[in-house]
């Protein structure tokens, strides 16, 4: 097995990491082991689309329409 330091790791990321293996029930180390091992595995969606994409014959052809609306400002009132 591989080991990686990590240095310059805020705080608060420590303890949201530790409060997450005491949820789990785990030491940190086997949460932030788990925390790595999920991200390296998630699929990227670009790249995932972009395969799709190519798979159906790819986008050379795919019509964008110009955009012809406006913007229009949020009323959070």
């Amino acid at each position: 097995m591989s080991s990686i330091i990590v240095r310059g790791l805020d705080e608060s990321v420590k303890k949201q990491i530790a409060a997450q293996a005491k949820e789990h029930g785990r030491s940190m180390e086997a949460e932030v082991r788990d925390i790595l091992t999920k991200a390296a595995h998630r699929p990227h969606i670009g790249l995932a689309l972009m395969h799709a994409a190519h798979d159906l014959g790819g986008i050379d052809d795919l019509v964008i329409p110009d955009r012809t609306d406006v913007a229009r400002a949020v009323d959070f009132g």
